[in-house]
Parts: C-alpha cells; sequence; structure tokens
C-alpha cells in the first residue's frame, strides 16, 4: 500500500538526483533572473508542487516535516530555486483556506504553483459578484513560472475602516516589471508585479486576518485535521529549510574543494591538515546540526496541534518564532565559518561557494526571517511582557 511516507520519499529521491544539475544551473539562473525552465521540470517531474495540495484534487497532502525537508533539499541545490518552491508550496497551501468554489478552480490540474505579494500594497473595491483589484507589489517572487498569484490588498469601504483582504488572481491577468536586478537570491525573479481595474470574483477574495489566524470558515480543512497549522508559523516552517539547505551546500561544496587544497604562501600543502580549518569545519557543522533539530521541534509541535485541533499558545508561538529566528542565523554562521578559511579561488562567479554565500546574506535581510524581530519577540515574552508582534 501506498503510504504518505512512501509518496513523501519518492519526492525527496528525485529531488535528491536533481541536487547535482540544479547547482550546476545557479549561474545561469542568476545571469538571467530567472531560474531555468529544466529547474521546473525536474522539480514538476518530483512531484513537488502536488506535495500540499489536498489529495481530493489528487495532490500529495504531505505533512509540514516532509514539505520541509523537501524545500531543504531543494535549496542545497540552489538557493533560488528553493525559494521559489518555499514561494510556491506555501502559497498552494494558503488556498486550502479559501472556499471549496476556489479550491476547485485553483487546483484543477493536481500540481499547482502559486506565488503571492502580501504586502498590502494595492486595493480592492467591492462590487457586483466580487471586487476590483488595483496596485502594484515588489518582491513577487516566482511570479515568471506562476500558474496563480495571491495579492493582499486594502479592501476599501465606505464609512468604515479598510480592512486586509488576499485575492487570488490568474498569473496570467498580472503585469510584470523588469526590475530585478539584485546581487542575492538573483534567479529567484521577484519582480514587481501590477494589475489594473482586474474583476476578481467573490469566492477568490477572503478576509486576510480570518487566514492569517486560520478561522476561515468553509475550508476543507477546518478543525483536527492534521494541516491546519497557522500561517506564519508555516511559512516560516518552510523558509528556514532554504537557509538550512545553503548551509548543507555550503559544507558540502567546501569539503569537495578540500583535497589537494595548499593554503597559499604558507607551508601547508593540504589545508585540511590545519587545526584551525578543522575547528571550523566542526563548527559549521555544528551550527547546521542546531539549525536542523531546532526544526525538528518546531515541525513536531506544529503537527500535533494540528493533528490533536488543539491551539498552540501564545508562548509556544513566540518561542517558535524566537527559534525561527535563531536557526536562520545559525545557518548564515555556519556558511561565514568556511567562507572565512576558503581561500580567493571562491570568487570566481562560476564557483558555486560564492553564489550559496551571497543567497543566504541577502535572504537574510528578509523582513519576516531577519532574526531580530522573531528574538524580540521571543525575548520580550521571555521577560514577562506581550511580544508585540501581529506574525505569530
Amino acid at each position: 500500500m501506498v503510504t504518505s511516507a512512501n509518496e513523501a520519499e519518492s519526492v525527496l529521491d528525485a529531488v535528491r538526483e536533481s541536487v547535482p544539475r540544479l547547482r550546476e544551473n545557479g549561474l545561469a539562473a542568476e545571469e538571467r533572473g530567472w531560474i531555468p525552465d529544466e529547474n521546473i521540470e525536474l522539480l514538476e517531474k518530483a512531484g513537488v508542487f502536488r506535495i500540499a495540495v489536498p489529495r481530493r484534487f489528487g495532490g500529495l497532502d504531505l505533512p509540514v516535516a516532509d514539505q520541509a525537508e523537501i524545500v531543504a533539499e531543494i535549496g542545497r541545490g540552489c538557493g533560488s530555486t528553493g525559494w521559489i518552491s518555499c514561494a510556491w508550496v506555501s502559497s498552494a497551501w494558503i488556498v486550502t483556506q479559501y472556499p471549496d468554489k476556489a479550491q476547485e478552480e485553483i487546483f484543477a490540474d493536481g500540481s499547482v504553483r502559486i506565488s503571492g505579494g502580501f504586502t498590502p500594497t494595492g486595493t480592492a473595491v467591492e462590487t457586483e459578484g466580487g471586487y476590483v483589484l488595483n496596485g502594484s507589489w515588489r518582491f513577487n517572487t516566482g511570479i515568471k513560472g506562476a500558474d496563480w498569484n495571491i495579492y493582499a490588498a486594502m479592501l476599501r469601504r465606505p464609512g468604515q475602516e479598510d480592512a486586509e483582504v488576499f485575492a487570488v488572481v490568474p498569473a496570467s491577468e498580472v503585469s510584470v516589471a523588469d526590475d530585478w536586478d539584485v546581487t542575492a537570491a538573483s534567479g529567484t525573479g521577484s519582480s514587481t508585479t501590477t494589475v489594473e481595474n482586474l474583476f476578481v470574483p467573490a469566492h477568490r477574495v477572503v478576509d486576510g486576518i480570518e487566514v492569517l489566524e486560520g478561522l476561515v470558515g468553509d475550508r476543507s480543512n477546518a478543525g483536527a485535521t492534521g494541516r491546519n497549522y497557522g500561517l506564519t508559523a508555516y511559512v516560516m516552517a518552510l523558509s528556514v529549510p532554504v537557509y538550512i539547505g545553503l548551509a548543507r551546500a555550503a559544507l558540502e561544496v567546501f569539503l569537495q574543494r578540500l583535497p589537494g587544497k595548499g593554503i597559499a604562501y604558507t607551508h601547508w600543502t593540504e589545508q585540511r591538515d590545519h587545526p584551525y580549518t578543522q575547528v571550523k569545519v566542526a563548527v559549521a557543522a555544528n551550527k547546521i546540526t542546531a539549525a536542523e533539530r531546532l526544526s525538528d521541534g518546531w515541525l513536531r509541535l506544529m503537527q500535533t496541534g494540528a493533528d490533536t485541533g488543539e491551539q498552540l499558545t501564545v508562548e509556544q508561538k513566540v518561542a517558535m518564532r524566537g527559534q525561527f529566528g535563531y536557526a536562520v542565523q545559525l545557518a548564515k554562521e555556519a556558511v561565514q565559518e568556511l567562507h572565512d578559511i576558503s581561500g580567493a579561488s571562491i570568487i570566481a562567479r562560476t564557483a558555486p561557494f560564492q553564489r550559496i554565500q551571497r543567497d543566504i546574506e541577502g535572504l537574510y535581510l528578509h523582513g519576516l526571517m531577519t532574526p531580530l524581530g522573531s528574538l524580540e519577540a521571543h525575548g520580550r515574552v521571555l521577560v514577562g511582557l506581550d511580544p508585540d508582534n501581529d506574525y505569530l
């Protein structure tokens, strides 16, 4: 009998086999500002874009821990491809919070790629049968290869306060600017996108706060179904693995280059014989392991809550948020430990290590993922204050 575990292992094995090719394509992705079509085809064939889709639509509906390990393995091959995959998979999960009519439309093919602009820089106005959407959104990761796109917008209501909503639109109806020219995660194609006077039917627009808190009324995964993880925790739990994957890649690439490599302008003909190298490698490896173990803990906690239908406490949520941030910090530090002893040859654009290092440095600055806000919220609760953070 085919089980969820078998399916997860099958996807993971296929992704693992694709890692060398994803890494080889890194320079091409960087030069074009978008990942090669081959990367998407490899992941499509592996079943990656089905892992968060409900089974009733032909998806695999894998537990969050399996999804996280698959994303980490993609990140080990290519940081940009890992980040895009995280965006597509997590946005597919968000659609499981929508009314059945929207899900039937969006998940029709079983495998789907959904991007999103989650800063509410657009507006929505109610009209007959739906809403009219206008606005521009920056950093729309993966839009160049997406089937659908989720937009956060402020619903304008005469005589009432604006309310945040999430609208899902076909990617074909979105204008994509040619403005993605960056030094890190270059292949993500996170361009600015715009829609003008776009009609969105009512079944594809939901209350943003209700999605954030998992309160949408007629979603099919309500209750103790094993998949109601909470939006912020789920998105962060799938994002951290990209950093872990990059750190694993850095260690792997460093060790591959080490045999026969000396230390320039010294008598050391084998760098690996030097105690300082040995210590730095051990420190990097242990930082990666520490980040992985933190991840194991919060993934178990999230799954237990989803399986039982019990809401996590504020203390649990904020502790997870702090651990998300600290795991990102550990992964970045692991790469830096190895970068410091890698030698000047890694600055060649053809060398994977320099791209790994730039990608993790750039992604470290992401507003939700940079450790500062996460550690602040955690620390506030530890000292007896409220978290002062809406994203738990």
